[in-house]
């Protein structure tokens, strides 16, 4: 593999995707780097979708594309859903978010009570990250303890306290066994890095020293059951309960992050990853294709939201879209259609189709890791294992970007990172595709 067929499917990119390349350079004049996510941003510029339906989507230039990547997991029944968008307009027709309550909260925060264990009591907001904020505030409440603590690589939401050690370079992250809190981006508030600290994923013996040094300042620890931004990493079997049962010895709270991992079995990550959770905050998949989030837990804990007790709730939780009825809908129709059947049967879909990609870089003696859980997959250019974020640093980046690209090139769409996953609609033809045109991408930069 040279660096003219890296820039070769890079020209292929561009010769494909024109009407990309114009809708980019005209959003400029107004968006600051020409868009508001800044994940989506690759070279030479990001693929515009023009519509979607099912397992594929259709960018700018009218090219059909299998879908990989279901909006960064948020799809779990691919785009458009029938049975989602007719829960949708069904509510849309009696109104879209009001100024009091609707039953919908109620029915939805049953359904997720009753899939989790642990989980006795749930609040609604708008995102992930608004659950994970109010997760962490919770915490700090229940416990008096100013610290958190969370994993290198994991991504928790964009606000202050976990905006932290996302994707640290190898010239700030610090020793393996005691990582540095690093900034993700400026303007942290000051006590972000103080209060916040950093574990080194999948090592239970470095986390345990950690979790105890800092024990009696510790609130809570955030785990992901899968680390998604990172690429897909999942924990390692023991890992997450390991880390539980320190948690619970130093008096600090167990956060599990199901955004991403809701899907993985009928009782969310934890069930999988085999830890209790004593809060769980969820997003994405839950809200169907539309924005929702959520937050609940231990009945104590979450008692600190009560705004009936004397002198008001401890916790204030405002917010105009909390439980909006459109999403509430789109949400009982989402959870109701992820049948613990559809679950089994994405999971050997990924498993399949993990093992087929492995056997194809094999074949075209192309170092790739592949990692993942369920449907859930990571495509790493190394052939060293991929346990951590650090493990990360061994990927050949030019490499990546253009097998980016050339899947784009051959129809198939994933994240830039080289993260993918399936959704219910995904079939065995849509594999099909995807494996073959991995192949022939690969032959292309062999």
């Amino acid at each position: 593999m040279g660096s003219a067929e890296v820039a070769g499917e890079a020209q292929r990119y561009a010769e494909r995707t024109p009407g990309s390349a114009s809708l980019f350079a005209a959003a400029h004049h107004s968006l600051p780097g020409g868009d508001s996510r800044s994940t989506l941003y690759h070279p030479p510029y990001p693929l515009y979708v023009d519509r979607a339906a099912g397992s594929r989507v259709w960018d700018a230039d009218g090219h059909e594309l299998v879908d990989l990547t279901n909006n960064h997991t948020a799809l779990v029944h691919g785009n458009a859903h029938p049975v989602v968008l007719e829960a949708v307009r069904a509510q849309l027709e009696r109104g879209s978010c009001f100024s009091g309550p609707v039953a919908l909260q109620i029915e939805v925060a049953d359904r997720l009570t009753a899939r989790l264990a642990g989980l006795e009591r749930v609040r609604f907001c708008a995102s992930g990250s608004e659950a994970t904020l109010h997760a962490v505030r919770a915490a700090r409440a229940f416990t008096g303890r100013p610290k958190i603590a969370k994993a290198e690589g994991a991504y928790h939401g964009s606000q202050d306290d976990v905006f932290v050690s996302t994707h640290p370079r190898p010239d700030q992250a610090g020793p393996v066994e005691r990582p540095v809190s690093v900034a993700r981006a400026e303007g942290l508030g000051r006590s972000a890095l103080v209060d916040t600290v950093i574990l080194p994923f999948n090592d239970l013996d470095a986390t345990a020293a950690i979790l105890r040094e800092v024990g009696p300042e510790l609130a809570a620890v955030l785990v992901e059951p899968v680390m998604g931004s990172a690429g897909m990493i999942p924990a390692d079997p023991g890992y997450l309960a390991g880390v539980g049962e320190v948690a619970a010895e130093v008096g600090a709270l167990v956060v599990v992050d199901e955004v991403i991992t809701l899907r993985l079995a009928p009782g969310g990550g934890q069930a999988w990853a085999g830890v209790q959770a004593d809060l769980s905050c969820f997003g994405k998949m839950l809200g169907g294709g539309f924005p929702l989030g959520a937050f609940g837990g231990r009945a104590d804990v979450m008692a600190g939201f009560d705004p009936t007790v004397d002198g008001g709730p401890a916790l204030s939780h405002p917010g105009s879209m909390n439980a909006w009825a459109v999403g509430l809908a789109a949400a009982a129709a989402t959870l109701d259609h992820l049948t613990p059947e559809r679950i089994d049967e994405l999971g050997h879909k990924g498993e399949h189709l993990r093992e087929r990609l492995r056997a194809v870089a094999a074949d075209r003696g192309v170092p790739l890791t592949v990692t993942g859980a369920g449907s859930l997959l990571g495509l790493h250019l190394t052939s060293a294992p991929v346990r951590t974020f650090r493990d990360t640093w061994a990927e050949d980046r030019e490499l990546a970007l253009a097998v980016y690209l050339g899947l784009i090139n051959e129809g198939v769409l994933t994240d830039p990172r080289g993260a993918a996953c399936l959704s219910t609609v995904t079939t065995s033809d849509d594999l099909d595709l995807a494996v073959e045109a991995f192949d022939r991408v690969l032959g292309r930069l062999a």
